[in-house]
């Protein structure tokens, strides 16, 4: 059975950089972000720890190949992609948890 993957964007709090990654677990690679875990990371320099846009894929492969091509984008290309569902930029780490950041309808509460 393959293992499912996420590509995700973070931001900081005045929302003027943006961070791309993926993971093979979203709940936890976030909360290592917010809790600055990696004392030489970018996301700890920049105070990254915003989840503004998040994918759900089947496959981990999936998502690692989703994260080199929104990387290559423009900025501009991003804040549409993250506009498209949170065009409120809110922390998106607020309506997940560790047992069910894989239904994308629990987002869609979050918005409401």
């Amino acid at each position: 059975m393959h293992q499912p993957g996420y590509f995700y964007i973070l931001t900081n709090n005045h929302n003027t950089v943006l961070y791309c990654g993926a993971t093979d677990n979203l709940y936890k690679r976030v909360q290592e972000h917010k809790e600055k875990l990696y004392s030489n990371s970018f996301t700890l320099r920049y105070n990254i720890e915003k989840l503004v846009y998040f994918e759900v894929f089947s496959i981990v492969g999936d998502a690692f190949a989703r994260e080199k091509q929104v990387k290559a984008r423009s900025r501009e290309k991003k804040i549409e992609l993250i506009e498209s569902i949170n065009p409120q930029w809110k922390d998106l780490f607020d309506a997940l948890s560790p047992d069910h950041i894989s239904e994308p309808l629990k987002i869609k509460k979050f918005f409401r």
